[in-house]
């Protein structure tokens, strides 16, 4: 019963204007609460098995404290109100313009007392609406009205609200609104439209711009002509990017629209790798947090604060920085202050030269400069708020004083300087100028009908007198129009207006003049990428005397060839950076990462790029491939060289001692040899790999093959000298010829078959050296590398094992001692050059191996042919049958 008695107490109706229908509400709100705890304790008790505690007497007596407390309050708060009555008006104006739609359809909620620009805003509401009703084809037949409200203090805004759901005012005004403009502050927006969203009645704000109003589900019927802060915030971080401003300190205000503004910063601001160095909060009355905020400007390493607060508190912090020497820093404002010129001052240029900030745009209203100056109090003389206003003007009084002069009435706004006389650019005035229009327009299409139904909506035609808040409020969800002005309205899903700002920077001249620069906008309806533009061949002013765009990072970017470290527990823009490890590189600015380079790439000085490895291979225009070439070169011109003297010599005896024919298949063989180490040199091929080690295993078989054939037949000539012994007729030059020819084919055979099954390929070899490749010849397979030389090696231990046996015996030339010699050096070479070939890296293994086929080359030809070409050419009387067979003492190695 307690909670239908408060009901119905809120529903009784009221005879006369006065001050209880306030009281009426209050008490019963107070019965409606106190009941509603009473309701809550009396569950949970009963959840808890102690009910006896909450009797129903108990529960009845539980909710009178409560009530009779709220009525008291009430009580007083009332006495208060008519105390000081007599110098505030709550309602400043009322307009009516013989509308037959209602008394007033718009319910006007402004700011503060003795505020310029509130006054404006309701002399720009009076302005709308008498244009409004001018128009022939906007709400024909019809007048549109209004009242004006003064919302300050919550007292004042909660009456207005009720009066708007009660459908009656004060005054005994029974008409109910439409909609309602309002306030200009975020907050108190919030809190009217928590009351009236339950109602269905729609709010239009032309200055609210916390983006948390924009949350459809908490604010319904909330709407507003001014871009939300989320566009603002946007565009913000957009500007800092643009400039690459990394690190900025933000100082804010207590209220909604900055708490809620610079937090929204901070996370937006994250998303593009900006950081916040400080956020701190300005009070008008905490001196504590004032000086911290000092503190915070002369230590901090950014050059960049971002200064979001209203405008109140933004004079009261610059009438208090000023007194302190801070310079050095890019000051960037919120859309509240940034285009109030009146805040400028000869303390403040090191502030406010080069503050840049955005600022709603520019609109031009005609006849509204004329109008706002053209007004006297004779207009309202019955409004107390008007002449107060008028005497803070001309500082005069409407009553005999005798500290100030009497005002007239007839004073000239325009000798004037203040936000209410300055006409030069309308801003904030456009968006309420559009609110109005609004509320007409969707009132306008509420009441059309075409074949029975509305063509917005589809629904049944609706008349004058059926006008509720609720279809209004339905038409305004779906307004596109322009007003005369040119200006467009319409909203999104959020109940949001299109977002367009300028980007406005300060410019103060030396005569202290200011000037607000437009440099650039920001507009939401542009595509991405193009949102954000500045104009082309705009001077800007920069903060902090600085001559060029101000740098403002907690640490310079990283350059290509290093990568960006996270410190931990510091913001991201204040990392380290390091140089890429060896093998890889960083081609971007801030690379997290550094990128390994593909394996035939490898960085180059600066690590910011994968150049082609060098390759490495043993070539003719080195200095050693030079070296090498010439000494092969010599060998085939030396080998050549002796083939003709023996040519030329054949008859001799010293041609004819030890087989000519197998001495010219010998000087032939080595002369292959030397051949056969150029192919060495060179960039490896295919054709190139095989034949190399196939040509070398042959050429050397063949040499070996010839110098075993000839130790044979020195052994075999001597033997056959015994008496009771021919030994020489088994092995003739025939056998000699089947001797090499059959020790030859082996090494042939062993080469097919390592060609054919796995054969020596060229191979970039890219493990050796980390910067280089190495161009060379895999051996595809390594045991028929080793079969190679393991079967040039046996014959070459078969060959010195025999002329070293045949080393004593009795001759003038014995060539069993040459061709031992021969072969010792032939043995050492290629002993010394397995362990060589193995551990040499690169192209010196291709080195190690021309070296030893052409040591082991000149060695043959050295110690077999030298000797006998010395006796042809300088000791011919040497080379003659008598002296090769004469007797000479034996000697020993």
């Amino acid at each position: 019963m307690a909670m239908l008695l408060s009901l119905t107490l809120h529903s009784f109706p009221t005879q006369q204007p006065s001050e209880w229908p306030g009281i009426t509400v209050a008490v019963s709100v107070a019965v409606y609460l106190s009941c509603a705890l009473g309701r809550t304790v009396h569950v949970i008790l009963a959840y808890r098995a102690v009910m006896k505690v909450l009797c129903p007497t108990q529960q009845q007596f539980g909710a009178l404290p409560l009530t009779v407390l709220i009525l008291w309050l009430t009580c007083v708060l009332r006495l208060l109100n008519k105390n000081v009555r007599h110098w505030m008006e709550d309602e400043l104006v009322e307009g009516n313009g013989g509308s037959t739609l209602s008394s007033w359809a718009l319910l006007v909620l402004l700011a503060a007392l003795l505020n310029d620009r509130e006054l404006k805003f309701a002399r720009i509401v009076m302005f709308t609406v008498e244009e409004i009703n001018r128009d022939t084809k906007l709400l024909p037949g019809l007048s549109l009205g209004y009242r004006l409200y003064n919302g300050c203090g919550d007292e004042n805004l909660i009456r207005a609200a009720m009066e708007a759901v009660n459908g009656e005012d004060s005054k005994g005004c029974a008409d109910q609104i439409q909609a309602l403009l309002g306030h200009s502050s975020s907050g108190v927006s919030k809190d009217i439209n928590i009351i009236l969203s339950p109602l269905s009645i729609p709010q239009v704000s032309h200055l609210s711009t916390c983006a948390c109003l924009s949350d459809k589900r908490q604010f319904p019927t909330f709407f507003r002509t001014v871009p939300s802060d989320r566009f603002q915030i946007i565009g913000l971080v957009q500007l800092m990017k643009y400039f690459d401003w990394r690190w900025v300190g933000i100082i804010y205000s207590q209220g909604v629209y900055s708490e809620e503004g610079t937090m929204a910063f901070a996370k937006e601001a994250e998303k593009e790798g900006i950081c916040v160095e400080y956020r701190l909060p300005h009070s008008k009355t905490n001196e504590k947090k004032f000086c911290a905020i000092v503190e915070a400007l002369r230590k901090s390493s950014s050059k960049v604060v971002l200064l979001f607060l209203s405008l109140s508190f933004t004079k009261s912090f610059l009438s208090e920085i000023e007194k302190y020497n801070i310079t050095g820093k890019q000051w960037v404002g919120s859309e509240a202050w940034i285009t109030q010129t009146d805040l400028a001052s000869d303390g403040r240029k090191n502030i406010l030269q080069g503050a840049m900030g955005f600022a709603l745009p520019q609109a031009s209203i005609p006849g509204l400069g004329e109008f706002l100056l053209s007004f006297k109090p004779s207009d309202e003389p019955q409004s107390a708020i008007v002449k107060d206003f008028w005497e803070s003007f001309f500082d005069c009084s409407f009553s005999p004083s005798n500290t100030s002069a009497t005002c007239t009435g007839t004073e000239d706004l325009s000798t004037v300087s203040s936000d209410y006389t300055d006409v030069t650019h309308f801003r904030t005035e456009n968006n309420l100028y559009k609110a109005v229009y609004l509320v007409a327009y969707a009132i306008h299409s509420l009441l059309q009908c075409h074949n029975g139904s509305n063509p917005t909506t589809g629904k049944s035609c609706v008349t004058k007198d059926q006008v509720q808040p609720k279809l209004v409020l339905e038409h305004i969800k779906y307004m596109n129009f322009t007003t005369q002005s040119g200006a467009k309205v319409f909203f999104d899903e959020n109940g949001d207006s299109v977002a367009q700002y300028d980007l406005v920077n300060w410019q103060i001249k030396d005569n202290g003049s200011v000037e607000i620069v437009n440099i650039g906008q920001f507009d939401t309806s542009l595509p991405e990428g193009q949102k954000f533009k500045l104009k082309d061949n705009t001077r800007i002013v920069w903060g902090g005397n600085s001559i060029e765009v101000p740098r403002s990072v907690c640490r310079e970017p990283c350059p290509p060839g290093t990568r960006k470290a996270i410190k931990k527990h510091k913001p991201v823009c204040c990392f380290d950076c390091f140089e890429c490890p060896e093998g890889t590189i960083s081609n971007e600015t801030n690379s997290p990462d550094c990128l390994i380079c593909p394996p035939e790439f490898w960085p180059n000085e600066k690590k910011d790029q994968c150049l082609p490895k060098p390759t490495e291979y043993l070539s003719y225009n080195e200095i050693m491939g030079a070296l090498l070439t010439g000494f092969g070169c010599v060998g085939i011109f030396l080998s050549l060289l002796t083939s003709i003297i023996f040519l030329t010599h054949k008859e001799t005896p010293i041609v004819k001692a030890n087989n000519s024919e197998l001495s010219f298949l010998l000087l032939f063989s080595l002369t292959l040899c030397f051949l056969c180490s150029l192919t060495f040199i060179g960039r490896p091929s295919e054709w190139s790999c095989m034949l190399r080690h196939t040509a070398f295993g042959i050429t050397f078989v063949l040499c070996i093959s010839c110098v075993l054939g000839k130790t044979i037949v020195v052994l075999m000539a001597f033997r056959a000298t015994l008496p009771g012994r021919n030994m020489m007729k088994w092995f003739g030059p025939a056998q000699q010829r089947l001797s090499v020819l059959s020790f030859t084919l082996v090494q042939v055979v062993i080469c097919v078959l390592w060609l054919t099954t796995n054969p020596p390929f060229p191979r970039m070899n890219m493990i050796y050296y980390k910067d280089k490749i190495i161009l060379e010849c895999a051996l595809g397979s390594a045991v028929g590398f080793w079969a190679v030389l393991g079967y040039i090696g046996l014959l070459a231990l078969l060959c010195f094992i025999l002329a070293f046996f045949a080393r004593k015996l009795p001759d003038s030339f014995n060539e069993a001692k040459l061709i031992t010699f021969s072969m010792l050096i032939f043995c050492a070479v290629w002993i010394t050059f397995i362990p060589a070939y193995v551990s040499s890296p690169g192209k010196f293994t291709v080195a190690v191996e021309i070296f030893a086929i052409l040591a082991s080359s000149f060695g043959l030809l050295t110690c077999i042919f030298v000797p006998k070409c010395y006796i042809i050419i300088f000791r011919p009387e040497q080379n003659s049958k008598r002296h090769l067979m004469g007797k000479i003492p034996p000697r020993t190695l």
